[in-house]
């Protein structure tokens, strides 16, 4: 499998300093899908801003693998970190670390589909704000899902604003 644009972008940005705890805390506590906001940054970056029934459609793209196959694996992956009585820690460990690659591999067939999902256009103008539009497009999620803690939404805008000047 090679990789996408979007698995590539995803995994530069989720590796930028304070990024990946801000997104499991909206994961944790919002409900928001990490690989939804990765791919709504990336739309941002490429000078695409979604509206609203975008969100609606890359949400019920995504639904049903989500929650049939990422969170089920997720779910799992956490049930490791405990201790399980008899069970050799070290083997729960390795079987943990099987899962949160299979968990991954999940993920990025999730990327897969979504990088499919709409058509980007090539940006009209170089003037266009990629951090505005990343904040219209994390609101529009936002918008579906309630309400968002705001300071880790400000660190990925934050984050994403850095790797855009970069």
């Amino acid at each position: 499998m090679s990789e996408s644009a979007l698995w590539r972008f995803s995994l530069a940005f989720y590796r930028q300093p304070g990024v990946a705890d801000a997104c499991l805390q909206l994961q944790d506590e919002a409900g928001a899908d990490v690989n939804v906001m990765l791919y709504l940054l990336f739309l941002a970056a490429r000078g695409h801003r979604v509206q609203a029934d975008d969100v609606t459609r890359i949400e019920a793209h995504v639904a049903e693998w989500r929650n049939a196959v990422v969170v089920p694996l997720r779910e799992v992956r956490r049930k490791l970190k405990l201790p399980f009585g008899a069970y050799e820690v070290a083997l729960t460990a390795e079987l943990r670390n099987d899962v949160k690659r299979i968990e991954l591999a999940a993920e990025r067939i999730q990327q897969e589909a979504l990088e499919r999902l709409i058509a980007i256009e090539p940006a009209s103008s170089a003037n266009i704000d990629r951090v505005d539009l990343a904040r219209a497009n994390l609101a529009a999620y936002g918008a579906r899902l309630g309400a968002s803690p705001a300071e880790p939404l400000q660190r990925i805008l934050d984050a994403f604003a850095h790797s855009t000047r970069c």
